[in-house]
């Protein structure tokens, strides 16, 4: 069976930035990568505007839910990739080391509708081809990586 990597994307309240990170890289790069996402302060729910943004662009959104960066530190994850500059800093020891990737991108909380399609298209055009490239795998109607 083949290895299929892992990469981990990981905010500060993981209710928003990282969420929708998880969602598009599983959404475009699936079934070649497997994204899951945490937060090193989780809030209590996903934010209902990164929940729209997603069901806007027709991404999948069950599932989602956020969850504390200690219950993933001994997965087997193959790449990081912080999206806030807290969770940079706080950004946990893991038990063996990972590369990791640090591209932040805005917080649109407490912003209209708007805010969210623009950070979760940001997100797509800047983290998606990030991280098939890190991972060597080929995004669909890109070819080679």
């Amino acid at each position: 069976m083949t290895h299929i990597p892992t990469v981990l994307i990981l905010c500060t309240g993981n209710s928003c930035r990282s969420q929708m990170a998880e969602a598009l890289v599983n959404h475009d790069l699936g079934p070649q990568v497997h994204a899951i996402s945490a937060g090193t302060r989780p809030q209590p729910k996903v934010a209902d505007g990164a929940i729209a943004a997603l069901q806007q662009a027709g991404i999948a959104v069950d599932g989602l839910y956020p969850k504390d960066v200690d219950a993933v530190l001994h997965d087997a994850i193959d790449l990081v990739i912080t999206v806030c500059d807290n969770a940079k800093e706080a950004c946990p020891i893991f038990p063996r080391p990972i590369p990791s990737v640090h591209l932040p991108f805005h917080d649109p909380h407490g912003e209209p509708l708007e805010s969210f399609v623009q950070v979760m298209n940001e997100i797509r055009a800047k983290l998606v081809p990030e991280v098939a490239r890190r991972l060597g795998v080929l995004q669909p109607d890109q070819g080679e990586v």
